[in-house]
Parts: structure tokens; C-alpha cells; sequence
């Protein structure tokens, strides 16, 4: 079976050089698939250093610090054309954008955003952990229906032409007071977890352990 995309493992990558590379990668793929010719996907894993995005309809009220506070802490702040609020990235995650010709993979927008859920999903489940979507939100939750719930992975896309860009954050061992600078997403009354929270005292894997299972995971789902 042919693979559905090829996976490059950018490591730890700061996120302008991050954003460059997908970007590379979207333009690519939607100029071929504008002169009729088929290109090839990509999924690409890294860790960033720490930085906050904001989405195009995100809302700066959702930043809860100064600049000054975020020069402090060492976070820069970029506002990219991804639907979603503003999120956090940083070392512990997995930040993974799958530049992907939807057509090829014959999914539409919003069974594609669900088949990255069910892959993020099926990895939690190899740790006991188990997640779940909310309704009218997007990413993959824990206890999304408890005034517990908590967010343990983002999703943020943004396509032109049937061709993804940006993706997903997953919190592996993720140092959350980071997220204490933002409401996450835009929610002021959810909280935001790890795998590393969820499975304490019991450790989290390695980040190389992590990225083969998840990356695994998206084969499976995607039909490679």
C-alpha cells in the first residue's frame, strides 16, 4: 500500500523556521494541484521553543500579559492565518502540521479535522488515557462533559484548494503555566492538561517514543 504522505521530523525547530517550511510545502502542493498535476502530502512533527500564535479571528483580549511580560518569559507572540483562537507551543508538545491534499485522501474539511482527533484519540488510549471531543469545540478533551474538562490537544487549520496547513498541539510533558498566560483557544472556563498530568505519578514517554506512536497513529487513520 502506498503511504498516504511522507513524515519529516523537524526536532527542535524555532517556529518562524517551522512556518517557513510548511508553508514551502502548502505552496507547493497547491501550485501542482493547480496545473493539474498530483503532488505529494507531508506530515511534519517538531518541538518549538516557547511561543504563543493567534489566529486569524483570535482575539487579542485572549493574551492576559504585556509585552513586556511576554519578553520576560522568553515568548514571542505571531498572529497566522489558522482558524482558532490563540494557543501556546513550546518543548513537551508535539506540534504537527500535515500539509495534505485532501482530494487525494478523499476527506472534506471537517472529516479531516475528525481523523486527526481520532489519531491524537487512539494514542492517548496506549497510555490509559481517555480522550474525547467536546461539542461546538474543536480538539481532543478529557472529561469533556464534567466541569473538569480539560483541553489535552489543539487543532487550528487552514486550507486553500483542499490542501491543509498548520495543524495540531499535543501536550506530552508540556509545562503548562505557560498556558496561564492566555485563555486558551478562547475558553475562559476550561482548563488544559498533558499526557505527563494524566498519567502522574506514572511517567510520560520520551518525545521520540511519543512521536513514533503518534505518527503510527496517523497512518492507521489516514490508510497508510
Amino acid at each position: 500500500m502506498n503511504e498516504p504522505f511522507i513524515y519529516i521530523d523537524l526536532q527542535r525547530i524555532n517556529y518562524a523556521e517551522a512556518l517557513a517550511i510548511q508553508t514551502a510545502a502548502f505552496e507547493g502542493l497547491v501550485a501542482l494541484k493547480e496545473r493539474g498535476q498530483r503532488g505529494t502530502s507531508r506530515l511534519f512533527f517538531c518541538e518549538h521553543d516557547p511561543v504563543l500564535t493567534l489566529g486569524k479571528h483570535g482575539l487579542e483580549a485572549n493574551l492576559l500579559v504585556s509585552p513586556e511580560v511576554l519578553g520576560q518569559r522568553g515568548v514571542n507572540l505571531y498572529r497566522v492565518n489558522r482558524g482558532g483562537d490563540i494557543t501556546y507551543h513550546g518543548p513537551g508538545q508535539i506540534t504537527g502540521y500535515p500539509v495534505f491534499d485532501l482530494e487525494q485522501l478523499h476527506l472534506g474539511l471537517r472529516a479531516y479535522i475528525e481523523a486527526v482527533e481520532e489519531a491524537v484519540i487512539r494514542f492517548l488510549a496506549r497510555f490509559g488515557v481517555r480522550g474525547c471531543r467536546m461539542a461546538g469545540a474543536t480538539g481532543v478533551w478529557i472529561d469533556a462533559d464534567t466541569p473538569r474538562a480539560r483541553k489535552i490537544c489543539a487543532i487550528g487549520v487552514h486550507s486553500r484548494r483542499f490542501v491543509t496547513m498548520h495543524g495540531f498541539a499535543l501536550n506530552i510533558s508540556t509545562d503548562l503555566s505557560y498556558f496561564a498566560l492566555i485563555h486558551p483557544c478562547g475558553f475562559v472556563d476550561k482548563g488544559v492538561t498533558s499526557l505527563a498530568a494524566e498519567l502522574a505519578p506514572a511517567a510520560a514517554p520520551d518525545m521520540g517514543t511519543a512521536k513514533g506512536f503518534l505518527l503510527q497513529d496517523f497512518r492507521a487513520v489516514f490508510g497508510g
